[in-house]
């Protein structure tokens, strides 16, 4: 481990032997998060930066679209984007994906790194020839209640599971819906749950994975939120430090005090280019 210490000379010895052996304190380092619109959100610790469902098209009526200034920034790779290391896809609907879009971004920024359900990368394929991008894009396919699959490159670890897509068990049964539980630099962990349906079942299934590793954010649908059961999985079940929520309608005002009673006591995401701290300790 390289420490600096440009005074050692003048230091005792015994407190010189304590600063080498003290753990670096880069792990301390708070990570943050940028809203982008709908379930797009950017987090970045240090220099490593990932984004999660930044790029779609359609809102439905219902949801923000990426504004302009953020989808030209995301294209060129310059701030707050420069230095993306990785886009992660929940799943291939089209308020959260799509696949001409995202064909020309890896294209314009050639070290970029894609993780996708394996729906969102056919959906890519049927747009043309993409074999020039397939080294760099992680496929994941994954069955419910299948165990989960963990990545590791550079300086992100990946876990990825399958949480059934809002509706369970009347609908979308075919969604491949992917959590991604992402740590940055062995220190700023984060879950994104898509649009992943609320209900206890799916997450009582393996624990273990839950535990491990629990996440300083959470970015749940807001619909979590709302309702008892859905803040105690993220409490209990996930172990979130803090739960911000995405996929807010636009319907559903900025003001705490203007919002249904449930969600009035919610910290949610409304504004693109908000942010918030990822905190690592009181």
């Amino acid at each position: 481990m390289h420490v600096r210490n440009t005074r050692s000379a003048l230091l005792p010895l015994v407190a010189l032997l304590l600063m080498i052996t003290t753990p670096a304190t880069v792990h301390a380092v708070d990570g943050n998060a940028i809203y982008l619109a709908n379930e797009g959100v950017l987090v970045t610790h240090g220099d490593t930066k990932i984004a999660f469902d930044p790029i779609f098209r359609n809102g439905f009526g219902q949801y923000l679209l990426l504004p302009e200034n953020l989808e030209t920034a995301l294209f060129a790779g310059t701030a707050p984007f420069d230095g993306l290391d990785g886009v992660f896809i929940s799943h291939f609907h089209g308020d959260h994906f799509s696949p001409s879009d995202m064909i020309s971004l890896m294209r314009s920024l050639p070290e970029l790194l894609l993780f996708a359900p394996a729906q969102a990368v056919m959906a890519m394929r049927q747009e043309g020839d993409i074999s020039e991008l397939m080294g760099r894009i992680q496929q994941v396919s994954l069955e419910y209640q299948e165990a989960p699959v963990q990545i590791e490159i550079d300086s992100l670890l990946v876990e990825a599971i399958r949480i059934p897509h809002s509706g369970w068990p009347e609908s979308r049964l075919d969604v491949e819906n992917i959590a991604w539980r992402v740590t940055l630099d062995d220190a700023t962990t984060v879950l994104h749950l898509g649009d992943a349906d609320p209900r206890e079942v799916h997450f009582s299934n393996d624990p273990e994975f839950w535990q491990r590793n629990q996440p300083q954010a959470a970015f749940p649908p807001y619909w979590f939120l709302g309702s008892r059961s859905g803040r105690e999985i993220l409490e209990q079940r996930v172990g979130a430090r803090a739960s911000i929520g995405i996929h807010v309608p636009i319907q559903i005002p900025a003001d705490p005090l203007q919002r249904p009673p449930e969600l009035r006591a919610a910290d949610l995401f409304t504004n693109p280019g908000e942010s918030r701290r990822i905190r690592h300790a009181e």
